[in-house]
């Protein structure tokens, strides 16, 4: 089979990226999903807040992408559901898997929306047997959500992030107490929204610098030994204490769902754990494309369809044109608090379109000033009040910003 452009994953960035491409003229898209339905991670998130910066009001999660999946079938972009890509080649030839066999596809484009998938119990290394009763947060959603089923009655929950602050509330909805949410790290890596809104209203402990160091139990968990971290990050022992809970779930972290990648040798980011891409979203292969959570983790979705519909718009772009034109790259060094920029390299091109840079700082910071540096000169600064690792932040530069930004030898991102 011969496609014009093949997607890769069927939740809201490549529903997103499918549109963003028709739209622009290609009418040869194939969207490839795994699952028995389009919208991804979004089918089971049925609390409110999507939407708000895309469609100017609240929704849930399956609204939201509902009204993707309706553009999409309107347009008539065809898809195929419960089929997992296997393999992605470095001339992007793609081996999917359905009930129908092996598919072959030949793509004159490919875009990666993998999305993420969440840190295990393994990735973090907690003593104790494996007792039932410990989930990750994505998992417990869903059997609350889809499978109608309850994880447990008294919780405790490992991690600040957002999903773990959003199954706070949605277990004490549910009838469960839940005792505390832990975060190994001074600060939460969740929304300040989701903090007020899941814990805050609910009475629920968000307890910093504290951490699991023991699962208790044999057949299930019976409880938790916890303890508070010093500056390294290493338990107090004398701070130990036992929390008696029946389910431990674990928001740790997510991670780009980037295997495919790896296996066409595509250059993946050591910080970001996505794909290092241009300013087109073009990874290190020509014609393969990369956006949303398989990229980087974003905190809103909406800003997931709005880079989802630019890599869409420049694959278009890529397929047709008479010739694929080779740009030198300027690499975007991250420093002074900023853990790291997407786009990592800007094209030496003579494009002056606005441009987005999405980044996200290492620590809790107020009063400091975001500055795009060229070349010695600061091409934009911002005062922030506060910024801190669970908000992604947007540079927004416009058509004199990017010039400049296009003909700098040496780019850096940074707080002062």
């Amino acid at each position: 089979m011969n496609v014009k452009i093949l997607i890769i994953g069927g939740g809201p960035a490549g529903l997103a990226a499918a549109i963003g491409a028709y739209d622009k003229g290609e009418k040869d898209i194939l969207i490839l999903e795994r699952e028995d339905r389009l919208g991804g991670i979004l089918n089971q998130c049925i609390h409110n807040g999507f939407g708000l910066h895309t469609f100017k009001e609240e929704l849930t999660g399956p609204e939201y992408a509902q009204r993707y999946i309706d553009e999409v079938k309107k347009r008539n972009i065809k898809y195929l559901l419960n089929t997992t890509v296997v393999r992605l080649e470095e001339n992007k030839h793609v081996v999917a898997l359905n009930e129908e066999g092996v598919l072959e596809i030949d793509a004159e484009a490919v875009i990666l929306a993998c999305g993420c998938r969440e840190r295990p119990r393994g990735a973090i290394n907690i003593a104790g047997s494996r007792c039932s009763g410990i989930y990750s947060a994505g998992t417990a959603q869903k059997l609350v959500n889809i499978d109608g089923m309850m994880p447990g009655k008294e919780v405790v929950i490992l991690g600040s992030g957002d999903i773990g602050l959003i199954m706070a509330r949605r277990m004490t909805f549910e009838g469960a107490k839940v005792k505390a949410v832990l975060e190994l790290m001074p600060y939460s890596s969740g929304l300040n929204r989701n903090i007020a809104q899941c814990l805050n209203d609910f009475n629920i402990p968000l307890r910093l610098s504290t951490t699991v160091i023991e699962i208790l139990g044999e057949e299930r968990v019976e409880g938790v030994v916890v303890a508070k971290v010093d500056e390294k990050l290493r338990p107090i022992m004398s701070t130990k204490e036992t929390i008696k809970c029946d389910t431990l779930l674990l928001s740790v972290g997510l991670l780009p769902e980037n295997e495919l990648a790896r296996g066409a040798n595509v250059d993946i980011s050591k910080v970001t754990r996505g794909a290092n891409v241009d300013d087109n979203l073009m990874c290190s292969i020509d014609g393969v494309f990369e956006c949303g959570n398989v990229l980087h983790v974003h905190d809103l979705v909406d800003f997931v369809s709005l880079e989802a519909k630019k890599a869409g718009e420049n694959a278009y772009k890529y397929v047709n044109s008479a010739e694929h034109k080779k740009y030198e790259k300027t690499i975007i060094e991250a420093k002074d608090g900023v853990r790291y920029v997407v786009p990592e390299m800007i094209l030496k091109s003579d494009d002056t379109e606005p441009l987005s840079l999405k980044l996200r700082v290492g620590n809790v910071y107020k009063n400091k000033y975001l500055e795009v540096i060229c070349d010695g000169e600061a091409i934009y600064s911002k005062k922030k009040q506060i910024l801190t690792p669970g908000e992604m932040q947007n540079i927004e530069l416009d058509a004199t910003q990017v010039k400049k930004l296009r003909n700098a030898s040496n780019i850096v991102v940074s707080l002062r």
